[in-house]
C-alpha cells in the first residue's frame, strides 16, 4: 500500500470539508492507495502528466488534486471546493506550483 504525502497545506485543506465529504475523500484515497480508480475522477494534464483530480459529489463539488504515478507514495497537492464548471486558474496555478516542488526535490 504507498504512503500518502500532504503537499503543503493540502492536509488542512481536506479537513477543512465538511465531515461527510472528508469521509468520502479518506475512502477514495485509500483505493487509490490500494492501487484502484477513484469512483469518480478524471486526469489533469492541464497540471502534469499523471496528475488526477478525484471528485466528491454532496450537493457542492469537492476536488482532491493528486499524483500516484511514483512507486513510493501518492502525494495530494490540492484541495479545495469547485466554484464553477471550470477549475479555477488559481487552483490549477496551487496545484502546479505543488508539484514543481515534489519534481524539484525528486531530482
Amino acid at each position: 500500500m504507498k504512503t500518502i504525502y500532504w503537499v503543503d497545506s493540502s492536509k488542512e485543506e481536506i479537513r477543512s470539508f465538511p465531515e461527510e465529504v472528508r469521509r468520502k475523500a479518506g475512502h477514495e484515497l485509500n483505493r487509490v492507495q490500494r492501487g484502484m480508480e477513484p469512483v469518480d475522477w478524471k486526469p489533469m494534464p492541464s497540471i502534469g502528466t499523471g496528475v488526477s483530480e478525484i471528485r466528491i459529489h454532496d450537493g457542492s463539488g469537492y476536488r482532491i488534486i493528486y499524483i500516484a504515478k511514483y512507486a513510493e507514495a501518492i502525494y495530494v497537492l490540492h484541495a479545495f471546493l469547485k466554484q464553477s464548471a471550470t477549475t479555477a486558474k488559481r487552483d490549477i496555478g496551487i496545484a502546479k506550483t505543488r508539484l514543481k516542488a515534489i519534481i524539484q526535490s525528486r531530482r
